[in-house]
Parts: C-alpha cells; structure tokens; sequence
C-alpha cells in the first residue's frame, strides 16, 4: 500500500483548515466531534484534542476538518499537525473504530410541489449548504459540483440550493410524473455518499459568507438595512417553504423604489407578480411608511 499523504487546503472560514489524504480513511461516512469525550469512537481525533487549540473535529472519507481556537494561527502550527496525522495514519493506528461509532442517520428526500408548476423542491433531512446558491446553465454551475450533475440530466432548466433543499426547474419536454422519482433518487444518493455539495472556496462562496454580508450590509443606507431586515424576517421564511428566496438588489431613495432579486421557484412563477405587489410591496409600504412606492423584480 502507497503510504499517506497529507496537504492542507483553507476553507472559507478562517479558523476552519483541512487536511486532505490521499487516500480514502473512513468507509465514505463523516464525523463530528467538538470534544475529546464525544471522540471516543475515534483515537485520531482523540489524539487531535490533546493539542490545546483544537476545538472541533471533523472527520470524512479523505480529509479531518480541524477548527481551532483563537489562541493561535494556522500558519504557526499546521505543519506541525500535518505532519502529526501523516504520522500516524502510517504507522497504521485505527481512525475509526466502527464498533462503537455512531450510527449514521439515513439521508430521506422527499419531493414538494411549490407555486410554480415548472419547479419541485426536494427536501433533505440534514443541512446540504449554508447560503443560497442559483445555477441557470451548466456554466454557472463551477461552484457546486452537485448542480452540475444535475445539469446532465436533458429536462434540467436550473437548480436552486438552499440550506436543506433543492428546487428543480425543468423544460416544458418533460413532464414531473415522469421525472420526480429519478430526480430525488439521485439527490439522495449523492447526498448519502457525501459527496461535496458547494465547493468551499469557490469564489461566489467566499462572498455568501457571513463576515462578507455583514460586512456589505453595514455599507448600506438605514432605509436599505430596514428593507434587509423585514426581507430576512417576514418574507424569506415563506418564499423558502414554496421553494424560493428573495434576495434585496438595491432601494432608490428619490423614487422610493425597491428592487429585489427572485430566485429558484420564484423566478418566472406565475404568481411571482402577485405576490411581489400584494404581500411584499403592501408589507414594506406598512412598515415603512412614505418610504417605500414601489417594488420591482429585475428577473423573474
């Protein structure tokens, strides 16, 4: 057997590194631990906590995830761990002892209909990504290696990913009594296989991430903030659970003029028009009174 190899990549969280191997350690499951107690099923990560700046574990078929504490930077000590795991994969030591490992929780998908009747949402039982992502052509698709799968398929017009969903647009050529059951198959397995959903660093990622909006948002105009904050609290959540999202594009403060963008289920739903006049532009003009006229969409 060729021996381990171990190389590091940054993640898009700063505190977050991972160490590829290359080859496979775990028998395609994944693990978190967040202390040495909960890492009983595994003497690696067990072995990875007595480094006083670890704070979290994660384990999955070719690389261990370490989150570490503040207390120190990657660059002063990842050499010293890489060369600690390599160390001891090569000297054969167990990474998981599947005896007493916990049991993995089956990855169920079921799919939903939503308002629009070109689009179906398929819903997981675990979180598949941390921010929304929509892909309108395969060439779109570099950051989600998961859509561009999806794209292979002949009836795939776009794939819209949320935090434990995926809403399917399909062409008109192919009917959803047809095509539902294969999809949702597909999802479910490529999610059961943890198989990477959303590349960490891809670039249109990097700027999803929660330091990058917060760090736009505090760029933004009061009445912009107000509108992002009635957006994420009153409206996103019922956008979401049709199987859409909303997304605030700009506000126009001589016209008093809204822009949002509709994404997934939303874009190009017949009722999208309704729902943008009579629940969003009525709520934001109760909420911000004589501060907001109108609402416009810039697609969909």
């Amino acid at each position: 057997m060729n021996s381990f190899k171990v190389t590091t990549q940054e993640t898009s969280n700063s505190k977050i590194l991972k160490f590829e191997v290359n080859q496979f350690i775990t028998q395609h499951q994944s693990f978190e631990f967040s202390n040495i107690d909960e890492a009983k099923a595994s003497p690696l990560a067990q072995q990875l906590f007595y480094l006083p700046f670890v704070k979290k574990v994660y384990i999955t078929s070719n690389f261990i995830a370490i989150e570490r504490f503040s207390i120190v930077k990657w660059q002063d000590v990842q050499n010293e761990v890489s060369q600690q795991i390599e160390e001891y994969l090569n000297n054969g030591n167990v990474v998981i002892n599947q005896d007493i490992a916990p049991k993995k929780t089956p990855v169920t998908v079921y799919a939903e209909s939503t308002p629009n009747p070109g689009v179906i949402k398929f819903v997981a039982n675990k979180k598949i990504a941390n921010a929304a992502f929509e892909f309108t052509s395969i060439d779109t698709t570099k950051s989600s290696p998961l859509a561009t799968e999806l794209f292979h398929f002949p009836f795939v017009r776009a794939v819209f990913i949320d935090e434990n969903y995926i809403s399917v647009t399909k062409y008109d050529v192919a009917e959803w009594n047809d095509i539902t059951n294969e999809l949702r198959e597909f999802i479910r397995a490529y999610i059961e296989n943890d198989k990477e959903i959303i590349s960490a660093n891809a670039p249109e990622v990097i700027e999803k991430s929660t330091e990058k909006v917060e760090a736009h948002f505090e760029t933004l105009d009061d009445i912009s903030k107000e509108i992002i904050n009635i957006l994420e609290e009153y409206i996103k959540p019922a956008v979401a659970s049709d199987g859409g999202n909303i997304q605030f594009d700009s506000y126009d403060e001589k016209t008093k003029t809204v822009k949002v963008i509709l994404q997934g289920a939303c874009s190009g739903c017949p009722s999208s028009t309704f729902t943008l006049k009579n629940g969003i532009e009525n709520m934001l003009k109760e909420m911000l009174k004589g501060k907001v006229n109108t609402v416009e969409a810039i697609n969909g």
